[in-house]
């Protein structure tokens, strides 16, 4: 491995890992309105922290741990933000046009909202091992923690998953 391999580029980082990086943050509970605010800051600590990489992990592992640092700290944040009312709402607002929704669309906002039922730890070990594909013993690496844990954390996460997703269910049933 050279140091070239070792050291790509900002520029070559964000053309290969862009994408990888926005929807990670979307798992990780970005609302969708910050996304790219929030994925600028990972593409500005990976700059910072560039030449600390020593190549121990994969990359996208590497990164991966960034994206969970800065999601958590927006998280964080999140709560402190307030929406400002507006004395004048827009006026060309138009109501949206009755549709049947994309399957599609329902089911991620249905994820979205199950993943944002379960803490932090659980959370990330779902999200890099059932949607980005990681095996377990890179999750751990990347979360820091035992292996056993990270599998204990992703059968807690999918025992609350379920629970969480038949309730809703049973509950729209009578309606």
């Amino acid at each position: 491995m050279t140091a070239a391999d070792l050291h790509p580029t900002l520029r070559e980082i964000f053309d290969a890992h862009a994408a990888y990086v926005l929807r990670s943050l979307r798992h990780l509970g970005v609302a969708e309105s910050d996304i790219e605010d929030v994925g600028q800051e990972v593409f500005v600590t990976v700059h910072r922290r560039l030449s600390s990489f020593e190549g121990r992990s994969t990359l996208r592992t590497w990164l991966y741990g960034i994206c969970l640092r800065v999601a958590s700290d927006y998280r964080r944040r999140a709560h402190v933000r307030r929406e400002r009312a507006t004395a004048d709402p827009a006026r060309d607002m138009q109501e949206p046009e009755e549709r049947a929704p994309d399957a599609q669309v329902q089911a991620r906002a249905e994820l979205s909202a199950l993943l944002d039922q379960l803490d932090e730890d659980k959370r990330a070990v779902v999200v890099l091992y059932e949607i980005e594909g990681f095996s377990m013993k890179e999750v751990a690496e990347i979360l820091g923690c035992p292996l056993q844990t990270a599998y204990s954390r992703l059968h807690a996460a999918r025992d609350r998953m379920v629970t969480e997703y038949q309730s809703k269910r049973a509950g729209g049933i009578g309606r």
